[in-house]
């Protein structure tokens, strides 16, 4: 008893000592990414903007103009990566737990390849001016569609077999890619540059407005989330066991393809296709804090938010006067990251 309450204490202490230093670090890339740009505003200055518009007046104020651009053109930015990268990282942590597969990710139900084609229709058919909330808009209805269709797609005799599940996302992402290529085809030249560029991620038309929706889906979602964290927990120990302890496996599943459908819907529907965010952080996050769903599921989301601001901190630094496609970013330093985490398990004979 003694061992064991012990071990509990440890994991207690250590999941603690995570969660401070990813809530310090995503705090700290905060921060760093809205004192950063073109035009560079003082760390200092942004603190004390902060604080009085929560109504703590301390610390410096930056002049007007740099107000402007903290509050008009950084926040909205950086508070989208924030609510787009915390729902991707939740999204993620729940989808491997369902799958009982740390290689599953948000994609592989279709929602992204979906809202990819959504997009990609309201471009063609409006072009230019059909940007904004009509592509959103697009996006992440067809996300959803798309994710009901594969759940539909898969199942037999009443269930849904994750492989089943699978091969269903496999085959409706390379229809949706099909129809990508044909509104691509279809559109004008300026229309096509723009499914292309929507395609490849970018937060560079961020506005508070989107913000605010986000983040009221990503709280829903994650809450949700956490409700369930319990029931995937049992779902670890198998289909069989779990039924036994009173888990609806199929309702379990149902549930949480909603939950990642709507979390994954809202954060492309505003920034477009953002890869490895969903695979990458909760699995790198499980090997720290564990497998419990509890706690890994709030890490994930915490630790999405800061991978995703340092990313888009990134694509708009590295090159002067210039940005780079956030897509891009994360795929250059999600890929070799991940490939080095799954050569680790493979010398563990974790995965076989």
């Amino acid at each position: 008893m003694a061992t064991g309450k012990s071990t509990g204490e440890i994991r207690r202490v250590r999941a603690g000592a995570a969660f401070a230093v990813l809530i310090a670090l995503t705090l700290l890339i905060t921060v760093y990414a809205l004192a950063i740009g073109q035009n560079p505003i003082p760390v200092g200055e942004v603190v004390g903007s902060l604080l009085h518009h929560v109504s703590l007046p301390w610390g410096p104020l930056p002049s007007q103009g740099n107000e402007d651009t903290l509050w008009q053109v950084r926040v909205p930015r950086v508070y989208l990566a924030l609510a787009v990268g915390a729902a991707l990282g939740c999204a993620g942590a729940v989808l491997q737990g369902v799958f009982a597969n740390p290689l599953a990710e948000p994609g592989v139900i279709g929602v992204s390849s979906g809202a990819a084609a959504g997009a990609a229709a309201v471009i063609a058919v409006g072009g230019l001016g059909a940007a904004g909330y009509y592509v959103a808009g697009g996006a992440f209805a067809a996300g959803l569609v798309t994710t009901l269709l594969v759940y539909l797609a898969a199942r037999t005799a009443g269930r849904t077999q994750v492989v089943s599940l699978i091969l269903t996302g496999i085959a409706v992402n390379a229809f949706a890619g099909g129809l990508i290529a044909f509104f691509t085809y279809r559109a004008t030249p300026a229309a096509r540059d723009q499914i292309v560029f929507w395609q490849m991620g970018s937060l560079n038309r961020a506005t508070m407005d989107q913000v605010l929706l986000v983040a009221a889906l990503v709280l829903v979602g994650l809450a949700a989330s956490m409700l369930l964290a319990r029931r995937i927990d049992l779902l670890s120990l198998g289909e069989y066991t779990a039924g036994h302890l009173g888990v609806d496996v199929e309702k379990l599943r149902r549930i949480s393809i909603v939950i990642v459908a709507l979390l994954t819907a809202a954060a492309v529907s505003f920034c477009g296709i953002i890869l490895f965010v969903g695979l990458v952080v909760p699995h790198f996050m499980r090997l720290i804090v564990g497998p419990r769903h509890a706690v890994l599921i709030p890490a994930s989301a915490i630790a999405g938010a800061g991978f995703l601001t340092a990313a888009d901190l990134a694509s708009r630094t590295l090159v002067p006067y210039g940005e780079l496609p956030l897509g891009m970013i994360t795929s250059l330093v999600g890929g070799p990251v991940f490939l080095l985490l799954l050569r680790r398990e493979m010398k563990r004979g974790g995965w076989s």
